[in-house]
């Protein structure tokens, strides 16, 4: 079952042609890790799209609303998109290269690593906003075809890079268009 949240979300990003929204298997993880998210913690997604996966983060936190949300992305056609579903006030969609507001964002409990910024560049950035035992989830890890190979490459170097990590206990799952989970070491 889908919810209706992510069903709304999904809908108007078909009416925009947009095609590279969370997939529903790795939309019911980031539920799930959303939902283990601690009082006050905070979430953060790079690549908002249309908002199907900040639907499902926000699906998995349910009534609450001890937790910050913010979802950055760079396409501002993107952004018009997601802002046309209604969001809790909790949320915040902030237009902009990920890589230059990470660093004044703070730390993060859970990261949803779902665009280029973040995952192919930036990748030490994004682990540093991991708070001690924040999760990072990493999608795309085995799509279904590569566009191209740089990305090949590219997504290769980023999953051999997170599954040796000394900072971080990693794992694989080939779950939706493959994952890769991270939490990161105490300090």
């Amino acid at each position: 079952m889908v919810p209706d949240r992510v069903e709304r979300a999904a809908a108007v990003a078909a009416e925009s042609g947009f095609t590279l929204s969370c997939d529903d298997d790795v939309g019911r993880l980031l539920a799930v890790l959303a939902a283990a998210v601690p009082p006050h913690g905070r979430i953060l997604e790079l690549g908002t799209g249309c908002g199907v996966g900040l639907a499902w983060i926000v699906h998995g936190l349910g009534a609450r609303d001890d937790v910050d949300v913010v979802s950055i992305e760079r396409d501002a056609k993107s952004v018009a998109c997601a802002r046309r579903n209604t969001w809790p006030s909790f949320v915040s969609i902030v237009e902009g290269d990920a890589l230059v507001l990470m660093p004044a964002s703070g730390i993060f409990d859970l990261v949803f690593a779902d665009a280029e910024g973040g995952k192919w560049d930036g990748l030490d950035t994004t682990i540093a906003t991991l708070a001690p035992r924040g999760l990072l989830l990493v999608d795309d890890m085995t799509p279904r075809r590569w566009e191209n190979e740089r990305h090949r490459v590219n997504t290769e170097a980023v999953r051999a890079r997170l599954l040796s990590d000394r900072h971080l206990v990693a794992t694989e799952i080939a779950h939706g268009t493959g994952v890769v989970l991270c939490t990161r070491r105490p300090r």
